[in-house]
Order: structure tokens, then C-alpha cells, then sequence
């Protein structure tokens, strides 16, 4: 018997042994490094959760220590969660996957609608790439996920209905139908608005639960989960107030009953845990309301939805946009320069001026005419009224990703990677491409770098 006849009668009897029936499947899963990656997302992750034994966050710092680490992840602009999120599960900036802020830009009046639709996503996801490779997926409370190819889906989303809350639409959108019913059933206990909420901690054990129960149970080989209580904190209390500290240690507390769950399911030594986050965290004093420049100049006026509007700023974050109704309207456009360039100097030099080159050397909303990134301490307001310059409080995001303060975290740790390596830098693009090599998922990343001193 030749030796290639040899591999394939003892990949069919492997095959036979663990239940695969198809022998390339079985092939595909020997060439894989690893079988189940649990991609976190922490929101408002800054690397000194990690790097720093002062935080209480046993679990993070361990697996920091003992895989792979970045000392520092350079984010998207604006640097807020929606944009990230679909930058980390696309490897593409902006400007490519289509999702620009949390919330679209709406020429008649903000609704309060977001990006919440996996469809407004222009190029493939790793869910896409999975479902393609013939893998399973399952994913918790990720943002752009409502429609997404996953096997096991709870997306982000809300009501804008008054009342409706949060969890009934969560479960209409879920994939299968009685999901969330059967992890009540079997972990969680009745969810509601009382006990699933971004206000009280319980909800980070929760998802923690609920990605755990889906691993142990149903073994998928890709799972992305989204925690939200540290940004929540911080924007209320900044970068180190006391609810900071206690969401970290729930956060850190939730991942660690993942951990637990994959070693009850046997599977821990295939299994790769990769935590990253959107961005950091910068403490404010003061805000900008930039549309009081506009509504002053008759570009637009003080009502919900602009009313005879020319010109209107679209704030994300920290940042603020420009957009125009008559994107040829080159009279407008000279009108803003000219009120930006004639402020007075105590204002200008609160931000600076993004041009549209600028703006597409970022990465970021090819729609958007200019756009404006402030100093650390100061926020751009979508307010219309009042006046320009006001007080403000807690902390926030979407700066120009360019300072420390701003940037993410990441922590790779199992199966496929090697211990204790630290990254100096390294882009949030770049995430895409390390789950890539782990599930051997052979997509086209061409933004996304793998670095080789990670692999195993």
C-alpha cells in the first residue's frame, strides 16, 4: 500500500472513530491549530487592565502573561463601538466594511436608529468565512450582528418604540428561535429588563453564561460575545472611578466561566481565547457644540430635524463630521472653512481640521466633507443650541486614534499560540487575521497582518 493510501484508510478510520463521516472535513479540522476560538470583545479595554497587577482582573492578567500580548492597539476613527466592532470582524477600516458610527448619519433628523443591520456590512465577516468553511458559529450582544450567518445569535439590538425595551426585540432577532428561551431554561434563569441591564453588573455573568453554556453544549468553532459594563462605567465615572474597578472584575469573572466551560466540554487544550476590545478611554471637562456655529450662520437651524439645513455636523464620540445636503454644494463647504478658519484662537485650538484627504487616509466616512478631532479633555456635542463651548463630565471616546489613552487591548492565549509574547503595536485590523490562521479560514484580509511571532 503506498503511503498516500496509507493517510487516507487512517483519516477514514478517524473519521469513522470521532464521527466524521466526510475524510476532507477530518483533513481540514488536522490542518486547523485550533478548533474553537472565543473572540472577546471588552468595551472600553485598556491595556493597562492587563499590564497592570493594580486592576482586578486575575483571568485577563494571566492569560497575558502566558500568551500572547499587545502593549498597545491602534483603533479606527471615529474610535466607537459600532465601526470597531465590524473592523475587528472584517479586518477593514471603515471606508471598506460601510459602517461609519454607531448611528448613520440621517438627513432629515437623527431617529435614533444604529448601524444594527448585518447587511449595511460591505465585505465578508469572519461568521462568512466560517459558514463558508463549513464550521459552525455563535455569537452574544456583538454589535452589527441582527441577520448575520451565524448558527447561534443573539444580536445587539433594541426597540426605538417607547417601552419596548430591549430584550423582546433581542429575542425576535435571535437565530434559532428559542435560544435565549432554552439558556433560560437551562442557566440563566427568566431575563428581563430588571435582570439583564448595562446599569447593573449581573448582565456581564449573564452573557458570560450564555457563551459558555452554547460552547460547552453545542461546541462551536467560532463564538464572539461583546461586554459592555467597563465602557459603560467609565463614560459615567472616567477613566478610574470605583464602578470601573468592580465592572473589570465582573468582566474578567464572566470570561472566566467561559474558561471553566470549555474545560468541563473536554475541549480547553483546542480551544483559543482571544480578548480585544474597541477602544480606550480618555476623562473629559468640557464640550463643543459645533452646530451653534452653523445655525448662527444660516446653514442649518435649532430643530430635530434641521429644518432648511445645508450643512450639518454628525458628532460620534468624541469627533465630529461634516455633511452637506448638496455634496456639490462648494459655496457651503467654503462658508464652514471660513467660519472655522475665523474663530477665535482660544476655540481653534481645542481641535484640529481633517480634511477629506485626511479623512481618507484614516479610514473613515467617505460621505463626510471634513471632520473634526479634538484635544483630550474636550468632546464635540451634536447639540444646536446654547452655548458653544459648556461643561461636561466622566469619560469618552472616538478621538483620533493617535495617543496612548485611546488605544485597545489584546490578549491571545491556547490553542495555536505562543506563550508569553509581547506586541508592541499592532493595529485592530490585525485581529481579523489571527482567527484566520486559527481556523485556517484561508479569507482574503488584505488590511489585516498576521504576525508569525504569535503562532505556535
Amino acid at each position: 500500500m503506498t503511503n498516500s493510501s496509507s493517510s487516507g484508510l487512517w483519516i477514514l478510520i478517524c473519521g469513522f472513530i470521532l464521527g466524521i463521516t466526510n475524510p476532507f472535513l477530518l483533513k481540514a479540522q488536522e490542518t486547523r491549530p485550533s478548533q474553537h476560538v472565543v473572540l472577546i470583545s471588552i468595551d472600553g479595554f485598556r491595556p493597562d487592565f492587563y499590564l497592570e497587577e493594580k486592576w482586578p482582573a486575575p483571568n485577563l492578567q494571566e492569560m497575558a502573561k502566558s500568551g500572547a500580548r499587545a502593549l498597545g492597539v491602534t483603533g479606527v476613527f471615529p474610535s466607537v463601538t459600532y465601526p470597531s466592532h465590524t473592523t475587528i470582524i472584517t479586518g477593514r477600516t471603515p471606508n471598506h466594511h460601510g459602517i461609519f458610527y454607531n448611528s448613520p448619519f440621517e438627513p432629515t433628523g437623527q431617529t435614533g436608529r444604529w448601524y444594527w443591520e448585518s447587511e449595511l456590512i460591505k465585505v465578508p465577516t469572519l461568521w462568512d468565512g466560517v459558514r463558508k468553511a463549513g464550521l459552525k458559529s455563535a455569537s452574544f450582544i456583538w454589535p452589527v450582528s441582527v441577520n448575520a450567518p451565524i448558527d447561534y445569535n443573539l444580536p445587539e439590538f433594541w426597540s426605538l418604540e417607547q417601552g419596548f425595551g430591549r430584550i423582546d426585540p433581542m429575542r425576535e432577532k435571535e437565530t434559532p428561535k428559542g435560544l435565549l428561551a432554552e439558556m433560560e431554561e437551562q442557566v440563566l434563569g427568566k431575563v428581563n429588563e430588571r435582570t439583564f441591564n448595562g446599569d447593573y453588573l449581573n448582565r456581564e455573568d449573564r452573557i458570560g453564561e450564555m457563551a459558555g453554556y452554547v460552547l460547552e453544549t453545542y461546541k462551536p468553532n467560532l463564538i464572539t460575545l461583546h461586554l459592555i459594563a467597563t465602557d459603560h462605567f467609565q463614560h459615567a465615572e472616567g477613566r478610574d472611578g470605583p464602578m470601573v474597578r468592580k465592572s473589570l472584575a465582573a468582566t474578567d469573572r464572566a470570561i472566566g466561566k467561559i474558561i471553566e466551560a470549555a474545560d468541563r466540554a473536554g475541549i480547553l487544550d483546542q480551544t483559543t481565547f482571544i480578548v480585544t476590545g474597541d477602544h480606550g478611554f480618555v476623562n473629559i471637562h468640557s464640550s463643543i457644540s459645533p452646530n451653534v456655529w452653523l445655525v448662527e450662520a444660516g446653514l442649518m437651524e435649532d430643530r430635530a430635524d434641521r429644518g432648511k439645513w445645508k450643512a450639518a455636523f454628525h458628532t460620534s464620540g468624541a469627533s465630529a463630521f461634516l455633511h452637506l445636503k448638496d455634496k456639490n454644494d462648494t459655496e457651503t463647504i467654503k462658508k464652514v472653512q471660513s467660519i472655522l478658519e475665523n474663530l477665535p484662537e482660544s476655540q481653534k485650538k481645542l481641535f484640529r481640521v481633517l480634511n477629506r484627504e485626511e479623512l481618507k487616509a484614516a479610514g473613515a466616512d467617505p460621505n463626510a466633507v471634513l471632520g473634526l478631532a479634538p484635544i483630550q479633555g474636550i468632546s464635540f456635542s451634536p447639540s444646536s443650541s446654547g452655548a458653544v463651548l459648556k461643561p461636561a463630565k466622566g469619560g469618552t471616546h472616538g478621538f483620533f486614534p493617535d495617543f496612548k489613552e485611546i488605544e485597545t487591548g489584546f490578549i491571545a492565549w491556547g490553542a495555536g499560540i505562543r506563550e508569553n509574547v509581547e506586541i508592541q503595536k499592532m493595529g485592530l485590523v490585525d485581529v481579523a487575521a489571527v482567527v484566520d490562521y486559527l481556523l485556517n479560514l484561508k479569507m482574503d484580509l488584505p488590511q489585516s497582518n498576521l504576525y508569525p511571532g504569535i503562532k505556535k
